[in-house]
C-alpha cells in the first residue's frame, strides 16, 4: 500500500491486487472511502463535507502521481 498524503487524520493511499475502476482510498477515524481517479468521484463511502473538496482538488493536481501509483501497485488492470 502506498501513503500518498494526508488531510488531517486522513491517509490517501493506492493499494495493490485491487479492481477496476482505478482508484484511492481515503482511510481514517470512521472513513473509509473509495474515489476514482478519473473521474475524481466518491465510488464507495463517504467523505468529510468540509475536506472533499481539498481532496478532490488535490486529487486534480496529482493525477498523473494517483495513475502512476496505481499501475505500479495494479499492473494487471493499468489506467492509461
Amino acid at each position: 500500500m502506498g501513503k500518498l498524503t494526508t488531510f488531517g487524520k486522513l491517509r490517501v493511499v493506492v493499494q495493490g491486487r485491487d479492481h477496476n475502476p482505478p482508484h484511492f482510498h481515503v482511510k481514517g477515524p470512521d472513513v473509509n472511502a473509495l474515489v476514482g481517479i478519473d473521474p475524481v468521484i466518491v465510488i464507495r463511502g463517504k467523505l468529510p463535507s468540509d475536506l472533499w473538496p481539498e481532496i478532490r482538488t488535490w486529487a486534480v493536481m496529482h493525477r498523473a502521481e494517483l495513475i502512476a501509483a496505481w499501475n505500479a501497485l495494479n499492473p494487471h488492470i493499468p489506467t492509461a
